[in-house]
Formats: C-alpha cells, sequence, structure tokens
C-alpha cells in the first residue's frame, strides 16, 4: 500500500495519458498537496515509446509515495468498457479530480461520472492555452491543430459528452476549478484559479546539470500532426544544426521512425529518444549550453526548469511558408503566439530551408 494511502485528507484522482502530464501532476502534488492521498491512473495509449516514458515516469511516482493505477485503457474493443466501469467507484468518491488533457475523450467521459467539487487542469503541453481561450469564449473543445470546418460523424456522437465535459470544466456555487500551467494565461475564465507551475520538483529532485560545449536540437510533431511539410521541416534542422554547432537532435515521442532515420542520415546530428521528458532529461544533463526548439511547450518549460544554470533556450520561428494544404488555419497565428508568450528565451528568425520541395 501506498505510504499516502492511508492518510484522512482529501482523497485525489488523477488521469494522465502522457509523461509530460504525469509530470505535471508530480509537479502538482508537491506544491498543493504535500502529504495528501493521490492515485495516479494511467490511461497508457499504445505507442510503444510513450508507454515506455510513462512506464519510468510511474517509477518517479511511486518514489514519491503515490498510488499508480495501470489501464490498458486502449488494449482492444472491450477495453474503454472494463476500463471506465473499473473506475466509476473511485470517480464517484473522489472529492478532487487533476487531469491532463481536457480535449481527450476518454478524459471527458470520466468527467461525466466523477461528483468532485474540485477540478484541477494540469498542463498538456501548449494545448493548455488552448483549452482556457475555448473554455473562457464557451467554445467546444478541439486541439487547435485540427483542421477548422463542419465537425465530423464522430465528433457530432460524442457531442452531447464533450458538451457535458465543458460544463463540469465550468466554476460554479458546486465546483471549483483550477488551472496548474507553466504557460502564460491571458484570458482565464471568470472563477478558474490559475497556479503557476515553477517546477519546483523538478529541479530539487535533478541537477544541476553538467553542460557541453556544443547546441542540442529539440525535435517537433508537426510533421506528424500534418502542420509542417517534412522536406522544409528536414531542410530547416539542417541549417539549424549547421548554423549553431549542434550534435544532438531529442525527438519528440510521437516523432516516426522513418523521419528520424532521414534526419539522421541526412544531417549527421545523433538522434536521441528520451526516456523522460526533457525537462528532467535537461536537468540531470548532460545538456548542451544552448537548446534549440521550435515553438513548443518546452520553450515555456525549459527555461523554469533549467533556472540557475547558464543554459539558454532558443526558439526558432515557423515560416509560414513550411505549412502544408492540411494545416488548421489557425496554425500559424498560434504558433507564433507560443513564441511570443514564452519568457526568458532568445528568439531566432525562421532559418531558410534551401533544397526543400
Amino acid at each position: 500500500m501506498s505510504p499516502r494511502a492511508g492518510n484522512t485528507g482529501p482523497h485525489t484522482l488523477a488521469f494522465v495519458e502522457s509523461p509530460v502530464q504525469l509530470l505535471n501532476v508530480l509537479e502538482w502534488a508537491h506544491t498543493r498537496a504535500p502529504g495528501g492521498g493521490l492515485t495516479l491512473v494511467v490511461l497508457s495509449p499504445i505507442d510503444p515509446m510513450t508507454r515506455g516514458q510513462l512506464r519510468r515516469m510511474s517509477e518517479l511516482a511511486r518514489e514519491e509515495g503515490h498510488e499508480v493505477r495501470w489501464e490498458e485503457a486502449r488494449g482492444g474493443a472491450a477495453a474503454p468498457f472494463q476500463t471506465v466501469g473499473g473506475l466509476t467507484g473511485m470517480l464517484r468518491r473522489a472529492r478532487r479530480v487533476v487531469l491532463g488533457d481536457p480535449f481527450s475523450r476518454y478524459v471527458q467521459l470520466l468527467l461525466t461520472i466523477t461528483r468532485a467539487r474540485d477540478l484541477v487542469v494540469v498542463d498538456d503541453g501548449t494545448a493548455t492555452m488552448e483549452f482556457v481561450g475555448q473554455l473562457a469564449r464557451g467554445e467546444r473543445l478541439v486541439r487547435w491543430h485540427r483542421k477548422g470546418g463542419r465537425p465530423g460523424p464522430r465528433d457530432l456522437i460524442f457531442a452531447p459528452v464533450s458538451s457535458a465535459a465543458r460544463r463540469r470544466l465550468t466554476p460554479s456555487t458546486r465546483r471549483q476549478v483550477e488551472i496548474f500551467s507553466s504557460m502564460p494565461m491571458t484570458d482565464a475564465p471568470d472563477g478558474v484559479t490559475v497556479r503557476a507551475n515553477a517546477f519546483a520538483w523538478t529541479r530539487e529532485r535533478f541537477g544541476p546539470p553538467r553542460l557541453t560545449k556544443g547546441a542540442d536540437l529539440v525535435g517537433t510533431s508537426l510533421v506528424e500532426t500534418g502542420v509542417v511539410d517534412g522536406d522544409r521541416y528536414l531542410a530547416a534542422v539542417r541549417a539549424l544544426a549547421g548554423t549553431h554547432g549542434a550534435t544532438r537532435y531529442f525527438a519528440h515521442r510521437r516523432e516516426s521512425t522513418e523521419k528520424l532515420h532521414r534526419l539522421a542520415v541526412e544531417t549527421g546530428l545523433e538522434i536521441v529518444r528520451p526516456e523522460l521528458p526533457l525537462e528532467l532529461i535537461a536537468r540531470r544533463g548532460p545538456i548542451g549550453r544552448t537548446i534549440v526548439s521550435f515553438p513548443s511547450t518546452v520553450v515555456h518549460t525549459l527555461p523554469l526548469a533549467l533556472a540557475g544554470t547558464e543554459v539558454r533556450v532558443a526558439v526558432c520561428d515557423i515560416d509560414p511558408a513550411w505549412l502544408t494544404d492540411h494545416a488548421s488555419p489557425r496554425a500559424e497565428g498560434f504558433l507564433s503566439g507560443v513564441t511570443g508568450a514564452a519568457k526568458g528565451v532568445h528568439r531566432l528568425s525562421a532559418v531558410a530551408a534551401p533544397g526543400a520541395a
């Protein structure tokens, strides 16, 4: 039994689907619920790299005294029904629910079951910025990179559940809603409590890191999500590596094996598949004195995790010419906003991408 399971404080149930979400639950627990009973439910995805990072993060959570429950939530057609059925009793008893992805249909379904009076949303990367804006404007919850237009058949079928989840995430006399985030929040909805995530747990637990002389590049899954053209992306990475003298490329967990192989062959970069979220990898070290990234979550989180070190975080803008025909109409503005709102980073202009198709 977890050392905290027998405590008499309010029971907290957390749902995570990615390593970053789990990290941010640990950060929240470190600052907001020391000594409280926390049960982490991992709604496991299928992707092997994500599963591996989640397994490692689960070990860290157990070392912190938290209970971890691993659910094969996508392990077949019957898995969702078994998972929801098995969690219903816990959901109805929980006084506080912490979640990492309010856009997740799984999480939205679970929200319709809970009676918790306290709901906490921790960061799922830059998507948190979009969630807060949509909640404030009363819009339906939809990920920023999805193409605009009419909802598809699955969206229409799921619409009542999504609407109910959005209502649950709206503060009322019966429900408190907190957002725990390292992202800039400019239009938080009325009644929502916003608390800053400064990565205090990460800085206390790891580092400071040993610094190398060169630079490291941080990968992104913008090609995999259909936002950025693959040839343009590869040419930009090649140009950045040459300009900054980078030798390593830290892959995003969603980057395809084929793209990473091509990057290694055509750029000469060492491809690193991290076993933990990059904030922890960088804090443990060794890490380059300069970290170069495209617009993504890490341009907000790495300066916090690496506070007090000599590491410089630089972000390279996305040239609109790199965007695909399938990119959402909101993509250009959203990516520019991610970069513009980042604090403590050095902003780079979009690099030329010679030789791109």
